[in-house]
């Protein structure tokens, strides 16, 4: 049974397609929920700030901004009358996915419940996959959820052509939200 349920939020349609997740799951099961933001600095630098620019404006700005992702998402849980943490993390030198799995690790978690762009191809190859490194390397189950609005959530793929001496999928399948 899930009792702790950590749910990374950055304010996007898909991380609260994840949230919406966590918070049925939640109300199944009894669980409390714990938000967390990263602030992570390399997404809003472009490398002509000057230190002072970035400590004064820069990171001030970001933990505004992360504050009023965790306020929003916590407004969400609290209205569905459940338990509700928020952690703030600023990003140092690990990746997201790292710090999300420590987060599960220090915390306790039960699960972790993910929203996911399902990037794939060279989006996927340049950009990297947190969710992806998260589902291999966290001691925990991950519940992935795409959001219901994104077009590739609403991708059918066709079955993989059959191979000889192997078993196959037997019709195609839809990815919901």
């Amino acid at each position: 049974m899930y009792k702790r349920i950590l749910v990374p939020v950055d304010g996007s349609p898909t991380s609260m397609s994840g949230l919406g997740e966590a918070i049925r799951l939640a109300a199944l099961t009894g669980a409390s929920i714990r938000l967390m933001h990263v602030l992570d600095a390399w997404s809003y630098t472009n490398g002509f700030e000057s230190p002072t620019v970035y400590r004064e404006q820069v990171l001030p700005f970001m933990r505004k901004e992360g504050a009023r992702i965790l306020d929003d998402a916590s407004r969400k849980v609290l209205e569905a009358s459940l338990a509700v943490s928020t952690v703030l993390i600023e990003k140092v030198t690990q990746r997201v996915s790292e710090l999300v799995i420590a987060q599960a690790e220090d915390w306790g978690a039960d699960v972790i419940v993910i929203g996911s762009h399902g990037r794939r191809g060279f989006d996927r190859a340049m950009m990297g996959s947190d969710t992806e490194q998260i589902v291999r390397l966290a001691a925990v189950p991950v519940l992935v959820v795409r959001d219901a609005d994104d077009p590739a959530s609403k991708r059918v793929q066709a079955p993989l052509p059959r191979a000889a001496g192997r078993a196959r999928s037997t019709g195609a399948w839809q990815t919901a939200g």
